[in-house]
């Protein structure tokens, strides 16, 4: 029975994992650049703002992007005051321009010492750690250490702690970290192994993970994204998130 069920969830990987799978999903902002910065930070957002309708997800991550004269990372190294008050009024759902300027300092505060933000998680996990659990809990920390956060601006960021999915963070993770050479995920950072990886646990993820009777689970937290992992890592030890193609599109997509 796991056979089959693990052949045909390869099945569905394959059959997704294409580059045409990239136009509808959020994944297309950080594709719209080629420097490693810029597709950090525009996938960031993507993947902050990856709530509700997919549409409705791309276009503002777009609008946002012009805000930013298509450029994410020279805007949050040089911007001017100017610059940033054409950022007033700027909200998607609960995120507001309160979250958003505080997001930018952020980013300028990070990169002014960094490359990449690959370090902001690659320093809170050790290659021993079954998952990355110990890089959101400190990405959280680290993100929120900067004088004089908006607390309003927390709830946007996911820890472990918190008992959360962290489905943001650990599809942007995804994205940075998996490298198939599929043409989906980008797979920039090798400091954090595939394997490592969770899956991104969301309404539809849940459903068809039920459904499939890989988790029995009632709650969307944390414990279920491991348990469901941890099943998944049964198919495949090296890669267990490239399910998610699986997972998300059976709900999306097919609508099972």
């Amino acid at each position: 029975m796991q056979m089959q069920l693990k052949e045909f969830l390869d099945q569905k990987v394959e059959e997704y994992n294409q580059p045409f799978f990239i136009e509808k999903d959020p994944i297309c902002i950080p594709h719209m650049f080629t420097k490693k910065q810029d597709i950090e930070i525009a996938g960031f957002f993507a993947a902050i703002f990856a709530w509700g309708n997919r549409t409705t997800i791309i276009n503002k991550s777009k609008v946002l992007l012009q805000l930013m004269d298509q450029s994410p990372y020279e805007f949050c190294l040089h911007h001017s005051n100017k610059e940033l008050k054409k950022l007033i009024g700027f909200s998607h759902r609960t995120f507001n321009d309160t979250d958003l300027l505080y997001f930018i300092e952020f980013f300028k505060s990070h990169y002014q010492s960094n490359d990449s933000l690959e370090s902001a998680f690659s320093k809170n996990i050790q290659t021993s750690d079954k998952t990355i659990e110990n890089a959101l809990i400190g990405f959280y920390r680290y993100f929120f250490s900067l004088p004089d956060v908006p607390s309003r601006t927390t709830k946007h960021i996911s820890s472990p702690e918190k008992k959360s999915a962290c489905k943001k963070i650990c599809m942007f993770l995804r994205w940075m970290i998996r490298n198939d050479h599929k043409g989906v995920d980008f797979g920039l950072w090798s400091s954090i192994k595939p394997s490592q990886l969770v899956i991104p646990l969301d309404v539809h993820v849940t459903r068809i993970a039920k459904k499939l009777r890989l988790t029995d689970r009632k709650q969307s937290d944390w414990q279920t994204a491991l348990e469901l992992t941890a099943q998944l890592r049964s198919f495949d030890d090296l890669d267990p998130v490239k399910y998610d193609f699986a997972l998300f599109t059976l709900g999306v997509e097919e609508k099972w």
